[in-house]
């Protein structure tokens, strides 16, 4: 197969990009929370429960951005 160039990068395993993928959801879930609960005391479960997945949605579409994947 030859020898490594340079610019070589292993590919990552399934578990870490699986793990990268969760943080990265999770954290926008709970940032889309601190900012619901920033504006409203006592929201509806409901309205607390899209907080989250509008969060979790923005910030997986932010890294794809920076990161260039698609």
């Amino acid at each position: 197969m030859g020898a490594l160039t340079e610019n070589h990068r292993c590919p990552r395993g399934s578990l870490r990009r699986l793990t990268d993928a969760f943080s990265t959801v999770g954290m926008g879930a709970v940032i889309g929370m601190v900012v619901l609960y920033l504006f409203d005391d006592q929201p509806v479960p409901a309205l607390v429960m899209a907080a989250a997945a509008l969060g979790a949605v923005l910030t997986s579409a932010v890294r794809q951005a920076v990161s260039g994947r698609g």
